[in-house]
């Protein structure tokens, strides 16, 4: 699922129900007890980094596991030092992505 939608504007259990998850499968992607994520989709204030967190596996589809420093490094460098060169492969990467 990818959605434009932010978190803020989404209820988590309204996601979590698109995803077709139960709340243990849901919630345990971002590191949140079961019991925890309920209190959360139940009207609990959510904390920015859980927020954040949820935005980017669950709504972004980002395996965080996969997420190395060293390739933010390469980003960062990209985005700053060779710009063209980052718009060029981001591109390529969006059309491969749709591709298959």
């Amino acid at each position: 699922m990818n959605t434009s939608k932010s978190t803020d504007k989404s209820e988590p259990r309204e996601i979590r129900r698109k995803l077709g998850l139960n709340q243990q499968q849901f919630w345990s992607k971002i590191g949140v007890t079961q019991s925890g994520g309920s209190r959360y989709e139940s009207g609990r204030n959510m904390p920015r980094p859980v927020r954040e967190l949820l935005r980017l596996v669950h709504v972004e589809q980002i395996d965080i596991q996969r997420i190395k420093r060293e390739d933010m490094d390469v980003i960062e460098y990209l985005k700053s030092e060779e710009s063209e060169l980052y718009k060029t492969l981001k591109k390529s990467a969006k059309a491969k992505k749709k591709t298959g």
